[in-house]
């Protein structure tokens, strides 16, 4: 249970003073403690393609069919997504961790080094990925350092075969847990 204003005793001048600003490293240690699934954001025209490691990545409608990412506003990848108005979300498997450490820096591994084909509107899809959703980008919003990035999926694969998903949680690559206990039946 959360605690209240009512749980929680006040002076009389504490609700006056301005919040202490926060820390960026210490919000990216409290959001490490949330296990995200680890993609790919791939997108371009054939000429000039890029992508980038992302797990700010959420279903936002199902009708319509949105999602949302987020790219840094200096990331390589952003001004590709906006010539292309479109990207595809890769999600990775345990086995791809590497594809995701090598997309992760500032000076990313070339599509041309990874297994990829271009989806039905000629954007990359990692052909290896545990699964993929082709999108439109549909929006654009501020989100300070960030770009928050609305897409309509308009198309997308999902796996033949089950495969381990790529996660992340507090800084490090992982896999779910594969004992029976972790796994529903």
């Amino acid at each position: 249970m959360l605690p209240t204003s009512q749980d929680t005793p006040t002076t009389s001048m504490e609700h006056l003073r301005p919040p202490e600003p926060i820390d960026g490293r210490a919000l990216r240690t409290a959001c490490g403690y949330f296990a995200t699934g680890v993609t790919v954001i791939t997108s371009g025209d054939g000429v000039e393609d890029a992508g980038t490691t992302v797990n700010s990545f959420t279903s936002v409608s199902l009708d319509p069919p949105l999602v949302l990412v987020c790219l840094h506003e200096k990331s390589r990848l952003l001004p590709v997504v906006r010539d292309a108005r479109g990207f595809v979300v890769n999600f990775l498997t345990k086995r791809q961790e590497s594809v995701a450490w090598a997309f992760s820096g500032r000076q990313t591994a070339r599509l041309d080094e990874i297994p990829h084909h271009r989806s039905v509107q000629g954007l990359p899809v990692l052909s290896e990925a545990l699964a993929h959703l082709e999108c439109r980008l549909s929006a654009e919003y501020d989100g300070g350092d960030h770009s928050i990035l609305i897409g309509e999926v308009v198309g997308l694969g999902t796996p033949t075969a089950e495969e381990n998903p790529l996660i992340f949680f507090q800084g490090a690559m992982r896999e779910l847990d594969e004992s029976p206990a972790g796994r529903r039946g």
